[in-house]
């Protein structure tokens, strides 16, 4: 698409939340807004997003709607349709690009700080747009469906609807097959990604679609069969429209956060570097975002979709930058409580007062971690007799108190920091051997559209893997010099104290 809206303590990363997992209930999706965005001019993917949609897939759902990810024939449509719709004359157009497969160019000169789009409010899709089959906008309505589920219904109450839905332009103009790893099987995840937490996030994450389609299905659906068939809303349909979802919903922070499809704007791709978002002007009465750099006519245009890690960029998007080039990476850690602790039932119960589990995932990036993942290793490592501070480890941990950056336990460092290093080890040995047995691709493909299915995805868990072992060998050369001082510094009191001991022994 365009697509949608933290090592030592001298060096944390910014306030960090740890990830909860998720359960499987009714309406439990709480997904991120997605900022906007792709991929940057200079940083290659090793193989673009889009060219998911040009190989055999197995297993994709048979969606009758959207197109093949390179259709200008359809975008341009879309394109058409907008301006009659209210869009003004715009100043970039879409073409094929080599970054994302179709993507907005400058169409003229365009300098820095200059606002672009101008989408009215008319021609965005949000929880509030009309519904083509307004009893069954009623009807979800008077269950409360919260936003994301009734615009993943929404999309495919309209996508069905064909020509007559006034949508019928944008989301023709909508790939057939969303980049995501909604579209890898549980085989497909096991294979490639054993070594990388992302595999946990896209399991919960297919797991929570599949939930609420059923949720949906039997509170909802089931009672209503006449205005929601099964054979248009059903797992497979919802699997598309998440997909678009995740790939393409922005907040519009001017919006009241507003969450929102914006046609035009979500043929955009992602830069890294770009630090320019949508939102909506009051002034212009549009959406819009502000370059942050010139453009020359014929000029990719870009935007971010947010500051992701590799691994999110794949969850949401099916693509990897190559290993360095993207300065937001990083990777999830896990940290588990040591089963044969004395203490473990009291850590486990401080742990889960503060909403934290065992294992417990934090991120850990070129630049060190955050506090909280200190926290959390002075918990596993704390004697018996420091039983007293479990309860200010795991609030802190857990991000819910003001004097974390204080929190210092000297007599235990050394020993949390060995655990830290100790993890890392045994996940960096999980990325050597997965590295190892898949072996690397050429990555300067010829005839991208001859590599089959598996070799694809083998090729991004090998990129992604590659990226993440990388930042975990810089945190291993951290902490290794930092355990290096510290156990100088001991050596040198000891030799200090036997030199003291020494002189008044002396005879």
């Amino acid at each position: 698409m365009a697509k949608a809206s933290s090592v030592l303590q001298s060096t944390l990363l910014p306030a960090y939340s740890p990830l909860l997992k998720l359960r499987n209930q009714s309406f439990i999706l709480s997904f991120p807004p997605l900022p906007v965005s792709r991929c940057r001019p200079g940083i290659h993917c090793s193989v673009s997003a889009g060219e998911t949609t040009r190989r055999s897939v197995e297993d994709a759902p048979d969606i009758s709607w959207g197109c093949e990810i390179d259709s200008l024939e359809n975008a341009t449509s879309l394109q058409n349709w907008l301006s009659e719709s209210g869009l003004p004359p715009q100043k970039m157009a879409i073409d094929r690009v080599d970054i994302g497969e179709r993507g907005l160019v400058a169409s003229q000169n365009l300098r820095k700080g200059e606002k672009l789009l101008f989408v009215p409010p008319s021609l965005v899709i949000s929880a509030d747009s009309e519904w083509t089959n307004p009893e069954a906008g009623e009807v979800m309505k008077r269950y409360d469906v919260p936003d994301w589920p009734l615009l993943a219904t929404y999309l495919i109450s309209e996508a069905s609807l064909q020509k007559n839905s006034r949508w019928f332009n944008y989301i023709s103009a909508l790939p057939r097959q969303p980049y995501s790893l909604l579209y890898w099987t549980r085989t497909e995840l096991d294979m490639y990604l054993e070594a990388s937490q992302i595999r946990e996030r896209a399991i919960e994450r297919i797991t929570n679609v599949v939930g609420t389609y059923e949720d949906l299905r039997s509170r909802i659906f089931s009672k209503h069969p006449n205005l929601f068939p099964k054979e248009v809303f059903n797992d497979d349909t919802f699997k598309w429209s998440f997909g678009i979802l995740f790939s393409r919903l922005v907040r519009l922070p001017s919006m009241d956060g507003r969450f929102a499809l914006v046609p035009w704007a979500d043929m955009l791709n992602h830069n890294c570097e770009v630090e320019t978002f949508l939102d909506y002007d009051k002034s212009s009465k549009g959406v819009v975002f502000t370059t942050d750099r010139p453009y020359q006519p014929g000029e990719q245009v870009f935007i971010s979709y947010g500051n992701k890690s590799n691994g999110e960029l794949l969850l949401s998007y099916g693509f990897v930058p190559r290993e360095g080039t993207n300065p937001s990476d990083s990777v999830e850690l896990a940290l588990s409580l040591r089963k044969n602790d004395k203490c473990y039932k009291e850590k486990l119960d401080a742990l889960k007062k503060h909403g934290l589990s065992t294992p417990q995932c934090f991120p850990v990036r070129i630049t060190g971690w955050p506090m909280e993942l200190m926290a959390y290793a002075y918990l596993v490592v704390s004697p018996p007799d420091m039983r007293n501070s479990f309860e200010e480890m795991a609030k802190a941990a857990s991000n819910k108190t003001s004097t974390k950056n204080d929190l210092k336990y000297p007599e235990i460092e050394e020993e949390a920091l060995q655990f830290i290093l100790d993890s890392c080890e045994t996940s960096i040995s999980k990325y050597t051997r997965f590295l190892k047995e898949s072996g690397s691709m050429d990555l300067d493909i010829t005839s991208p559209k001859q590599l089959n299915r598996k070799a694809f995805l083998k090729q991004l868990a090998v990129d992604l893997s590659t990226s993440e072992r990388r930042i975990l060998y810089r945190a291993q050369y951290i902490i290794r010099r930092r355990l290096r001082d510290i156990r100088s510094g001991e050596l040198k009191a000891l030799r200090l104290f036997s030199g003291l001991r020494n002189f008044f022994n002396f005879k």
